[in-house]
């Protein structure tokens, strides 16, 4: 038996997810979807989910070793380096094959004004002590360092209502879940008077219009630049996954 455990959460992921329902899982080759869960309301896919963390790498050595494991392929987010490292960690363990798929980081072009830090905490130091209005785009899970910048109004842009009081004092909340357009993010900077972007380098194009919204609009943009991973196995597409998969597989 081989089964596959699809460490997900981005758009690439629910590609994998269809091609490996489509054209894979059969007789003998099964595969599960593993969520972080930290949506509430996770994107539905065609194979079975699992939702929730593993508790670290032993924790995933357990689960691979109890479900009967045979390959991982990491499609998490760019900024999931924690899992990542974990699942390298893991499968080199278990001697369980990986292989991670991740897309291209974003590169400014003519027109942008980035300024590239290398964490959360150079992003708050880059924005000014107060009177900026900072479109927050980075997920709810590090709001808390802006705190100490109270001064500035924040706009977030959540996948969840968030739930209790949010971190941060001054803050406008919008609930949307993406892809999103180019003249609908220029739009929403305009209408809330932002000055300053803030984002992550994730990549791809689901959320690349408030790159393109900040550049017609001359707003500077504190890019995030991706953590460290650990070096492991990597494709550039869904077709290399499933041809990577083949091959160790066979």
């Amino acid at each position: 038996m081989t089964q596959v455990l699809l460490l997900g959460g981005t758009t690439e992921a629910s590609q994998l997810a269809r091609a490996l329902a489509e054209g894979w899982v059969g007789a003998g080759r099964r595969a599960v979807f593993s969520y972080a869960g930290r949506t509430a309301r996770p994107a539905s896919q065609p194979l079975p989910l699992r939702l929730g963390g593993f508790g670290g790498v032993a924790g995933l050595v357990d689960y691979i070793r109890a479900e009967g494991i045979t390959h991982v392929i990491d499609v998490t987010h760019p900024f999931a380096a924690q899992m990542s490292n974990n699942a390298v960690a893991a499968c080199a363990n278990v001697g369980v094959p990986l292989v991670a798929l991740q897309r291209p980081a974003w590169v400014a072009g003519d027109g942008d004004n980035w300024h590239h830090v290398g964490d959360i905490a150079a992003a708050v130091d880059a924005l000014p002590h107060q009177g900026a209005r900072v479109f927050l785009a980075i997920g709810k899970q590090t709001l808390a360092p802006f705190a100490i910048k109270p001064a500035n109004h924040y706009l977030l842009r959540l996948i969840d209502p968030p739930e209790g009081q949010l971190p941060l004092p001054n803050t406008t909340v919008i609930v949307a879940r993406g892809p999103f357009e180019t003249a609908g993010d220029q739009a929403l900077l305009a209408a809330h008077g932002i000055t300053h972007v803030v984002a992550k380098n994730a990549g791809g194009t689901g959320a690349a219009a408030k790159l393109a919204a900040a550049r017609a609009l001359g707003l500077p943009v504190i890019m995030i630049d991706r953590p460290q991973f650990r070096e492991r196995p990597m494709c550039a597409s869904v077709a290399e996954v499933m041809t990577w998969l083949t091959a160790h597989s066979a």
